[in-house]
Formats: C-alpha cells, sequence, structure tokens
C-alpha cells in the first residue's frame, strides 16, 4: 500500500518550517514574476522554500532564496540562476498594509507554500510574529498529543 501525500495535487511546494517558527497572523495570495525556464521546473517539482524569506523594498514585495533547480533540458542560450531574487505581485492596498506592519509592528513575511491556481504559479505569504522558544516547546506538545491521540483511537477500532 503506497503511502499517501499530505500535499494536495496543486502545491508546488511547502515551507513546513514556517508554521513552527512563527506565528502566522494573516496570510496573501500573491503572483510571482518567473521566466520561462522556472515555469518547466516548477511544473517538475523542483522547488525549495525552506530557506526563503519576503523583502519589501521601494514599495514592492521580492522573494528571496526560493532555491528552483533548473532541468537538465534548459536552453543553452540562457545561464539559469536557481537563487535569483523574483517579484511578487501584490495589489496596492496589501502592500501598503504589509509595508505598515513590517516597519512599525515588527512583523515578519514569510513564504508559506507554492501553489497552481488555474494555470498560474501563487506564493501564499504569512504576515507573522516569531514565536518564542516555549511556544516551539507548545506547539511540539501538542503534535506529539495530536499523534498520540490518532494511534489510541485507531487502536480501539
Amino acid at each position: 500500500m503506497a503511502k499517501k501525500s499530505k500535499k494536495p495535487e496543486n502545491v508546488i511546494a511547502l515551507n513546513r518550517k514556517a508554521r513552527f517558527d512563527y506565528h502566522i497572523e494573516e496570510t496573501y495570495e500573491a503572483g510571482i514574476a518567473l521566466e520561462g525556464w522556472e515555469v518547466k521546473a516548477l511544473r517538475d517539482g523542483k522547488l525549495s522554500l525552506a530557506e526563503s524569506y519576503v523583502l519589501v523594498r521601494n514599495g514592492e514585495a521580492f522573494l528571496f532564496g526560493a532555491h528552483i533547480t533548473p532541468l537538465k533540458t534548459a536552453s543553452t542560450h540562457i545561464k539559469p540562476d536557481p537563487l535569483r531574487t523574483r517579484k511578487l505581485l501584490l495589489h496596492r492596498d496589501e502592500l501598503n498594509k504589509l509595508i505598515g506592519g513590517v516597519e512599525r509592528k515588527g512583523y515578519t513575511l514569510v513564504p508559506l507554500d507554492m501553489h497552481w491556481k488555474r494555470g498560474r504559479a501563487k506564493v501564499l505569504v504569512g504576515y507573522a510574529k516569531g514565536k518564542a522558544k516555549q511556544d516551539k516547546r507548545a506547539s511540539i506538545k501538542e503534535r506529539d498529543w495530536q499523534r498520540d491521540k490518532q494511534r489510541i483511537l485507531k487502536q480501539n477500532r
């Protein structure tokens, strides 16, 4: 019996560490400016969001550190850069709210996942505050309890 995948079909990659390290207040779905070879690599699932983050510069949001591994069949006349800075496409009012929170209130912007929506790649950006060490321990305790609870329920059937 094959093991079930936890991510839905339209999800390209998840940033699992983000939900562990941050309290996510709100989420925003942003488009992303990509090159042709990047779209092909995303369709093949060659993306890592583990070390990525979002910064706001000059009134625009950018995704840093997302690693898109180029395919072996990429064109010879381009030099693919896997860690290239990519622009995020958000509405002006969303950007203004994010800028205000990041600059004044100490919030952080974290990419949570990248997924397909109507044939276009979208990034789910979390508006978040960092967790303290005791909050992380509480998250681990809760996760372990949920796992044990499922195990107990399964045995009692």
